[in-house]
């Protein structure tokens, strides 16, 4: 069975398939890469990753099985990463159109967890494996790969959050947001929607700004005791 990495730094870097604007005619045509990765997706939302051939994704992008190899040379893996890399790329330009476009802390944070939230629950392909094939998604959030994705989350969200923290503080928000957004939808709560904006400005508002402000005041404390330390040892060594 093949375990697509959605994690692994190359699943965000290098070449995407792209659709491009017709130079004829300025409408947007969509390229034969695009065609086979939306293909193989639609195959996955039915078959899983597992029952997926080539000759499946082939047959729905309306190409040969060829033509498949040809502009994927790794095959099967291949077009699969290709895949996991699409459609992250697809999720992160959807978050950070939410955090660039909002006016306020409160506002970003509450965009991008909603956001975040009703594309993986509507993500078809995710919950088809999160249904039939966990295996191949769980392991990647679970111990050390859960780093990853934090890394990859933090490395995203936290310069975007600079607008409204410090550096180190944004980072650190950016990995809790992350954390409640796979927490929340892997394992939904009773009382709190992930994809609803209202419930999650309500857990916003109640846990998380009180706790980002107590983490800025900490910080602050901590830099003003160290300055008044470093202040006073300078004046004793003056004094002596």
């Amino acid at each position: 069975m093949t375990v697509v990495d959605l994690t692994a730094s190359g699943t965000l870097a290098g070449p995407r398939p792209s659709s491009t604007p017709s130079p004829s005619t300025g409408t947007t045509t969509t390229t034969p890469e695009r065609r086979i990765v939306d293909a193989a997706l639609r195959c996955i939302c039915r078959w899983g990753v597992a029952k997926t051939a080539l000759d499946d994704v082939a047959r729905e992008a309306g190409c040969s099985r060829a033509t498949v190899y040809r502009l994927f040379p790794g095959g099967k893996d291949g077009l699969m990463e290709t895949v996991a890399r699409t459609e992250i790329e697809r999720f992160f330009a959807a978050l950070a159109d939410r955090l660039d476009t909002a006016a306020t802390l409160e506002d970003g944070i509450v965009g991008v967890m909603a956001e975040a939230g009703h594309r993986l629950k509507t993500h078809e392909a995710l919950q088809y494996l999160l249904a039939h094939e966990p295996e191949a998604v769980l392991p990647r959030l679970a111990f050390s790969e859960m780093d990853q994705v934090l890394r990859i989350a933090s490395d995203f969200a936290a310069p975007r959050l600079s607008r409204w923290l410090p550096d180190d503080e944004a980072r650190r928000a950016a990995e809790w947001v992350a954390r409640l957004i796979v927490s929340y939808s892997i394992t939904p709560a009773t009382h709190m929607s992930i994809d609803d904006e209202g419930s999650v400005r309500a857990l916003v508002r109640t846990f998380v700004l009180p706790g980002l402000t107590n983490l800025t005041n900490n910080a602050n404390a901590n830099a003003s005791a160290t300055r008044a330390a470093n202040e006073g040892g300078t004046t004793n060594g003056q004094d002596h």
